[in-house]
């Protein structure tokens, strides 16, 4: 089975962290809304004003006068953006990503949804993100289900129910559909992905000549047979981190903490078939200082208690330098070699 992600209001997720005093208010990251500004992407607060992505600035401003609006930092959503990626990838047998916000994933065997919800709870958890979840077959029906129960949901279209799902659905929900496409086809009475589906080959020739319409047709009927490609690059670290609901100043509980990221770390190499030369702890103060501290072994390794025990010993070295409470903490691996190198170490 494949799934969906979609990250929940990404950008305006990313700001409200940033800036925890914009949290359940009307958030919108885009331009100024005195210029030519347009919405990147609004919080589910504003959204309920009727704002949404790609609408000027200045009509978001007019319907929602209490808007708070927050200029882009594409900088920090892509940081924020792979920190999502990484946890998927520890989860994952494989991972495309699409964009910053949304990606495909296949899903290990067993219960898909269960398997989804352990995803998106392991996001939630570490990156402290919400993210919703569709599940299918395919990539085109998981996508549509990766919006219907935002947010922080998953929705699960079983298998040969591809067609059921999307043909009560509005056509401009179809990937590919766009406002030119979807006109055309209203004005021929083609409301919904199911009347797609339904088009007879001499009225989609018409209406849809070519390759295209060919392929929307499929679609529409729940036929779509691209695999998830998982990035061809080698990736040159693995890392997770956590940010804490409440400030930890406990050392047990922190090196606790640094065990179960070292162990979510181990299990992403043995994935890849990978072994680590360093390790890396990542400490980031309640004055939002960071700090980090890395130690290079002498053998790779893919060991869980040896990574722990490296992160531990870099943990107890960064507070005995500057102790105090943490509102982050994170565990990555760098110098990935494959197993066949290890006899040159």
């Amino acid at each position: 089975m494949i799934a969906h992600l979609d990250i929940d209001a990404f950008f305006a997720a990313v700001e409200m962290h940033r800036r925890p005093e914009l949290r359940g208010r009307p958030v919108v990251v885009g331009g100024d809304p005195r210029g030519r500004g347009v919405v990147a992407t609004a919080s589910y607060a504003a959204r309920r004003f009727g704002i949404r992505s790609a609408m000027s600035c200045a009509e978001a401003l007019r319907r929602c006068p209490a808007a708070v609006f927050v200029p882009p930092d594409m900088a920090r959503y892509r940081e924020w953006s792979a920190r999502v990626w990484d946890v998927v990838r520890a989860m994952a047998p494989a991972v495309e990503v699409v964009g910053l916000d949304e990606g495909y994933l296949e899903l290990p065997p067993g219960d898909p949804a269960a398997a989804a919800r352990a995803v998106g709870d392991a996001v939630a958890c570490e990156v402290r993100l919400s993210c919703s979840l569709g599940v299918a077959t395919c990539k085109v029906a998981a996508k549509i289900a990766s919006d219907a129960d935002k947010p922080g949901g998953v929705t699960v279209v079983p298998p040969g129910g591809e067609a059921a799902f999307l043909a009560p659905l509005p056509l401009r929900a179809l990937p590919g559909v766009g406002p030119r496409t979807d006109a055309r086809l209203a004005a021929a009475g083609i409301a919904t992905i199911g009347d797609l589906a339904g088009l007879a080959d001499g009225d989609l020739g018409r209406l849809l000549p070519g390759r295209v319409g060919e392929e929307l047709r499929r679609r529409a009927r729940g036929l779509d047979d691209r695999p998830v490609r998982s990035e061809p690059a080698e990736r040159v670290s693995i890392s997770t981190e956590r940010t804490f609901d409440r400030d930890v100043s406990d050392p047990a509980r922190l090196r606790a903490l640094g065990g179960e990221m070292a162990a979510r770390v181990a299990e992403a190499l043995r994935r890849r078939g990978r072994f680590a030369r360093t390790v890396t702890v990542k400490l980031r103060y309640a004055d939002f200082r960071t700090v980090t501290r890395a130690e290079t072994i002498r053998v790779p390794t893919d060991d869980a208690a040896a990574i722990a025990r490296t992160a531990a010993r870099l943990l107890c070295r960064a507070l005995a330098e500057r102790p105090g409470a943490l509102r982050l903490l994170g565990v990555s691996v760098s110098g990935l070699v494959p197993e066949r190198q290890l006899a040159l170490f």
